[in-house]
This record gives structure tokens, sequence and C-alpha cells, in this order.
């Protein structure tokens, strides 16, 4: 086994890794959960003496990811990136990695049925739920989730592999563990239970009600920023430690994480390491996903169609600057719930976190999966504003800047690699329409995005199509500038 980072110039495992138990699967080894949920659990063993070990799982995807971890004696490096100095710590929480498609499902499923296990935790991201984002329901004819339901004992979705290691602990007698969402989604426990519960009762009705009785999926707000790792990213790493990590990953230093209270296995005192357990996750979420992952949005859009690479781009351009903070404030602040936050400080922290320079978070990697993210981080505050007589002019341009970056060219007329699941719908709609008001009109017929009541809704329709026409003739760039304004 690999050990050599133990020798690196980090902050080291200084505990007996082999007295860790697995009690958590983690479903999902990506450079989030790396940065954040181990991070949390690494703080933990290392001054907390907790024994809370994971294993690490990919079902879909990221097979080199395992292997490095595994060459590595299940090691890896997390840089912390600020202006003016990187640092590093080495996380030795993971006690397994397994990939379903190399390592054999039934050995996926023979872990998940541990007596010890406690907690099965997901970062999949939103499309990973095959859900409708409009409406938040399961969508059972979703290809993997049909193909699950044909052979629900070989699933290859993330909901088909929780529901049959759950059904084999019932069968087993074993007890339930709890079932936890770690990505960016209102409710996203709420959200995991009506995908699972929905998925096990369209197989039978006995396992559904056991799942309905015995699982609790808490909800989480998990909050850093973790740009996609580069060969940049870990040349500087081994600059850093002076040892070379394919497994690897840099950050913002910032780290928040809010989760509901509510396991029926145990849990870590994750509140050790600085996070938050609360009753009611869904406030700070609303908060989260509105402000920051909002503006994210609306930055990655609008940033790239104006030839801005990185979000701290973006932020070198006053304009665009002054029209993330007031999209914040303005119009994303009035809509929400949460109790106790300074919104202000929390809009000027983001948009000094954005500006950080050692980030380089790309627009285009943001901009990714626009259908799964635009329901959640901007038609619902449209929503909320067309009820209570608000205005929503920047809220209006994001969705007009998704429109103008899913056309597939850009401002200098070259093509833009659009990532999304549902990219041939969107294609579809793009390929069937003239560009102006025809588009606007074909890509808000979209229901499992846009739902039904807003494209019906008059002054919606005019605010996206006037912010649309905008781009069209003016471009990004002038189109921020007059929005940021205030016209």
């Amino acid at each position: 086994m690999q050990t050599r980072l133990l020798k690196a110039k980090a902050t080291l495992p200084g505990y007996d890794r082999s007295k860790l138990v697995a009690r958590i699967v983690h479903l999902g080894f990506g450079a989030f959960h790396r940065a954040h949920q181990g991070v949390y659990a690494d703080i933990l063993a290392s001054e907390h003496a907790s024994d809370w070990g994971y294993i690490e799982v990919n079902l879909i995807g990221g097979e080199q990811q395992i292997a490095d971890l595994r060459q590595q004696d299940n090691l890896y490096t997390v840089a912390e990136m600020s202006a003016d100095a990187w640092t590093a710590r080495v996380v030795g929480v993971v006690k397994e990695a397994l990939h379903a498609q190399v390592d054999g499902l039934e050995t996926v499923l023979a872990k998940m049925c541990e007596p010890q296990i406690a907690i099965v935790s997901l970062t999949i991201t939103e499309k990973g739920y095959c859900h409708s984002p409009a409406t938040g329901q399961l969508m059972l004819d979703h290809p993997l989730i049909a193909g699950d339901l044909e052979q629900p004992q070989q699933p290859k979705s993330a909901v088909g592999v929780v529901v049959e290691a759950l059904a084999r602990r019932k069968a087993a007698g074993l007890p339930a563990f709890s079932v936890m969402s770690c990505d960016n989604m209102p409710e996203n426990g709420h959200v995991m239970r009506n995908v699972v519960c929905a998925y096990a009762r369209a197989l039978n009705d006995d396992l559904a009600n056991w799942i309905e009785q015995n699982v609790t999926f808490p909800s989480t707000m998990v909050d850093r920023i973790v740009p996609a790792v580069t060969p940049e990213t870990l040349d500087k790493i081994e600059q850093l430690t002076g040892v070379r990590d394919p497994a690897g990953v840099a950050c913002e230093p910032f780290r928040q994480w809010v989760i509901e209270d509510n396991f029926v296995a145990g849990r870590p005192a994750w509140e050790k390491a600085g996070a938050e357990l609360v009753a009611d996750v869904i406030p700070f979420e609303e908060m989260k996903l509105r402000m920051l992952n909002g503006s994210h949005s609306f930055l990655a859009y609008l940033g790239y169609l104006a030839g801005y690479q990185h979000i701290n781009d973006c932020m070198e351009d006053e304009n665009y600057r002054r029209a993330a903070h007031a999209l914040m404030l303005q119009e994303q602040a009035p809509t929400l719930k949460v109790q106790g936050v300074d919104l202000r400080r929390y809009a000027d922290l983001l948009i000094e976190r954005y500006s950080n320079p050692a980030l380089r978070h790309r627009t285009w990697q943001i901009a990714m999966d626009g259908s799964q993210k635009l329901p959640q981080r901007m038609l619902d505050s449209v929503r909320w504003h067309l009820a209570n007589n608000g205005h929503f002019d920047l809220l209006a341009l994001g969705v007009a800047g998704w429109m103008r970056y899913v056309g597939g060219v850009d401002e200098k007329g070259e093509a833009i690699e659009v990532c999304d699941p549902l990219l041939n719908v969107i294609q579809a709609a793009v390929n069937a329409s003239e560009e102006g008001t025809a588009r606007v009109q074909a890509l808000l017929g979209i229901d499992a995005i846009f739902g039904t009541a807003l494209p019906d809704n008059s002054e919606f329709v005019a605010k996206v199509t006037q912010a649309y026409q905008s781009l069209l003739a003016q471009g990004a760039k002038a189109t921020v500038a007059h929005y940021a304004s205030g016209r």
C-alpha cells in the first residue's frame, strides 16, 4: 500500500485509523464530498476521538477516483485556497472504497447490509434523484428507474440501490439506517424520502410501509465552494505538500453544514466539528440555494456569455458584482423565512468568497444541469414575487441568460458545450423555434422546468422576453450593466 501521503507537508491523521468503524456508506465520492463531509469526519477523529469511518462508493462513473484512493491506502489531500496562502490536510477516515461496476453491486449491497451501518449519505447531484425538479416527484419512466423496477435486485440508480439495501435489511431482521442527502436541493431529505418511498411503493406496499415507519431522511444544507479538479490543481497541491495525490481536491477555506437532527441509528457528533444540528433545515437551505446558488447560476450564464471563464473574473467587472449583490439582497432575500441571520452580511461574505482569486471556479462548470437547478434557485423566488407584487427583473435576466446559454452558440458565434440531463428536450425546443420571442416561448414550454403556471403568467413572460431580447441586441456585458444600474 502507498502511504507516502503520511509524509506530506500537511496536517496528517494523528489518530489510529485501525480503530475506525465503517458506520457510514457514502454514495458519490466526488470532489465536494471529499472537501466537505470528509473533512468534518477527519476533524472529529483527529480532535474528538470519533471512531466513525466511511465506506466510499461510486455507482456509475468515477472508477479512477476509487482506484486512485485505493492506491494510497484510502488517504487523500484537501487543500484550502485563500488569496494569501494554501494549507493542506490529509484525510484518513475512509475505511474502504468500492465501485459498483468494478467490484460488483453485490459487494456494495453486502456492505450496506452490515449491521453497524447507521447512515447512507449521498452526493449524486440533482439529476441523480431521477425526479422532476418542477414537482419533486420520482419519474417512474426515467430510464434508470424503469430499468431498476424491471430488475430490482440489480439496480443501477442510487434510489434503487438504497431501496434494495433496505429491503435486504428488512428481510434479514436488521434495523434500518438513515438516508442523508447532501446535495443542493431544497428539502433534500424530503426529496429523498419521496423518491425512495415512491420507488418502494411501485415494488411492494409492505416494503414501502416498513421504510416509511423505520427510515429517516434528514435534510441538510451544505456549503463550500469546490471547483472541479484540474491538472493545475493537482500540480499546486503537489507543490504545497511535496506529494502527488491524484485523489486530491482544493476548495475555499469557508465551510458550513446545517443538519436536521433526525437519525434512527445514531450519528457522529458533527457539532463538535462546527456543524449546526437543527430541527428545521429548510430556511437555511432556501437561503443558500437562492442567495448563493442562485447568484452563482446568474453569474455562470451571463459571465460565460460575456467571455468570463471564472467567477472571480466576473467579480472584477463592477457591473456583475453590483448585479449579483442586488440579486441577493433585493430579489432573493425578501423571499426567505430564515430567522436570526444578517442577510446583508451574508451577501457581502458571498461576494468576498466569489472574489477569491485562488479558486478559479469555472462558469462553464456551474452552468451545467441548469434544468435541475433553475426551479429552486430562481423560479421559486419568481413565484413568490408574483404572489407578493415584488420586483424580479434580475431573476428574469438570470432565466434569460440560461435560455441564451442553452441556445448553444455564444456571442462570438462559437459553440457552447451544454451539459444537461434534459439536453434532448432543450435542443428540440431550440431547433424548432426561431431566435427571439419564439425561442423564449419554446423553452418556457418545457413543463419539467417551468411547470404550467409560470408560462401562462404574462408579467413573467414579458420580463424574460425583454431580458432575452436585450441579450441578443446588446450582449451580456451591456445588458448586465443596464440591469445593475437599476434602470
